[in-house]
């Protein structure tokens, strides 16, 4: 019985590169990060201290408990960003 031939096999290459290199944050990133969190905490706690008052902006009543998280959401939304 006839014996088949092989093919030849071409030398490896390695895959090209198709990522770019990833930069790092710049320099106001993480300030600001730290910032909006810790923004939405004071707001938060300062809402929930002063009770009746309402407090930091009396005009929106219950919807600072709102804005408070929306700040501090905002800060952890930036935390995946960070390299």
């Amino acid at each position: 019985m006839p014996e088949s031939k092989g093919r030849a096999k071409p030398a490896y290459t390695p895959p090209r590169a198709a990522s770019k290199p990833v930069k790092p944050n710049p320099r106001w990133f993480v300030p600001v990060m730290l910032g909006l969190m810790l923004i939405g905490l004071v707001w938060v706690v300062t809402y929930y201290i002063s009770g009746v008052k309402e407090y930091p902006l009396p005009q929106i009543g219950r919807w600072n408990l709102g804005a408070g998280f929306a700040f501090m959401m905002a800060g952890f939304l930036m935390t995946t960003r960070w390299r």
